[in-house]
């Protein structure tokens, strides 16, 4: 399992901000980042599209050292809307945000 830097992570979350802007009508996109419990994390995106945000992410595996490695190819969306629930299971980032 390779481990990355969380700065290396956050640069490839970063590098396709503009294409998803202009594929998916997103208004407004940053990273997500989260602490889970026993080494685990969740990093992603924020999303504003149409007046709502969403947290779209993934899991990942912390080790001692910080450094990070995706825990399985799975992405989540949550929404701010205070009754919705949580839609996981996308294979990719590009068919969470299809469904956005």
């Amino acid at each position: 399992m390779e481990f990355l830097s969380r700065e290396q992570i956050i640069g490839a979350l970063q590098e396709p901000f503009q294409s998803y802007i202009d594929k998916y009508g997103i208004d407004d996109i940053g990273v997500f980042e989260e602490e889970g419990q026993d080494h685990h994390c969740y990093m992603g995106y924020t999303i504003k599209k149409e007046g709502k945000t969403y947290h779209v992410h993934s899991p990942f595996i912390k080790d001692d050292s910080g450094g990070l490695s995706p825990a399985k190819n799975e992405w989540t969306i949550e929404s701010d809307e205070p009754d919705s629930i949580d839609r996981r299971g996308f294979d990719n980032i590009e068919q969470a945000l299809q469904e956005l």
